[in-house]
């Protein structure tokens, strides 16, 4: 199920946002970006998350920012080196053109502009840390909450679209009985035109054989089974539908025997009117089939 969720909150000298969106998926996956110092809180943020979803791709994103700028330090060492270095270039150069040629001293200002002799300081203590931490955690449950909130409110609209449908295959598993119905007559129909065509080529066929091709064609475009299994799969859904909650893999599994028993019913048919109706409960069933693949 889709859906997007925001929180955000300021503690402790820093200030965050998650940004947390949902699409569509089989399973349940987490897909986190979070900033360093934060990777600790993987475990527990996939927890609530499993907690309250079970199906659905999901994108989560923590962005920090600092209320205060962080400390700076020289670092001593490297400047001691590039003192030390500069010394060394200055001695080499004045010996190489016998004094003729002065090197002026290193500047305060180029020396503190060279890489890593500045350095940004932003370790912090760690029981401020530990707060931080817990801070955004307790806000990746408000998000959690929101993102439930939405994709509940997009399963209401589901929920009334998928009943809706669901009364169009009941509907066309009702016109299909009507029609396989008819189709034992329209066989016998066929079969006595068939031998008609047949009487001036060939002796009669005994009434008693007829009556056999007969009782043999009709048995196997019989498709009572199909239609019935159709029915309790319709109704179980209709089942499933009013109870609500995580029931996405189940009516997912429901529309492929829905699928199967259409298939069936259409290699079955004697009759074009029936076959039309198997083609269009398969394409109805198709249609239920995308609708469920976005239910948790």
């Amino acid at each position: 199920m889709t859906g997007f969720a925001r929180s955000e909150g300021e503690a402790d000298g820093i200030s965050w946002i998650w940004e947390v969106r949902s699409v569509n998926g089989r399973s349940l996956e987490l897909r986190l970006r979070l900033p360093p110092g934060f990777e600790p809180l993987e475990p527990p943020l996939r927890a609530a998350l499993a907690q309250r979803c079970r199906r659905g791709n999901i994108a989560a994103t923590l962005s920090i920012t600092r209320l205060s700028p962080p400390a700076i330090r020289i670092n001593r060492a490297i400047l001691a080196q590039i003192v030390a270095l500069s010394r060394e270039l200055a001695a080499e150069i004045a010996a190489e053109t016998a004094g003729t040629i002065s090197v002026a001293p290193p500047r305060l200002d180029g020396l503190i502009g060279m890489r890593g002799v500045i350095e940004t300081v932003e370790e912090d203590p760690e029981e401020i840390v530990e707060a931080r931490r817990a801070a955004v955690l307790a806000s990746w449950s408000v998000a959690l909450d929101r993102l439930a909130a939405a994709r509940n409110r997009e399963g209401v609209r589901l929920a009334s679209l998928l009943t809706d449908q669901r009364a169009d295959l009941a509907s066309l598993v009702e016109l299909a009985q009507a029609s396989a119905a008819a189709q034992p007559a329209a066989i016998r129909a066929r079969l006595e035109a068939l031998l008609g065509e047949l009487s001036g080529l060939a002796a009669a066929v005994p009434e008693e054989r007829v009556a056999q091709e007969l009782a043999m064609l009709v048995t196997r475009a019989d498709v009572r089974e199909e239609l019935d299994r159709l029915r309790a799969h319709i109704a179980q859904a209709g089942e499933l539908l009013d109870r609500g909650d995580s029931i996405g893999r189940q009516l997912d599994f429901l529309c492929q025997e829905l699928n199967r028993e259409a298939n069936t019913l259409c290699s079955k048919s004697a009759d074009i009117e029936l076959t039309r109706l198997g083609l269009s409960l398969k394409a109805a069933i198709e249609q239920f089939r995308e609708q469920v693949q976005n239910l948790e």
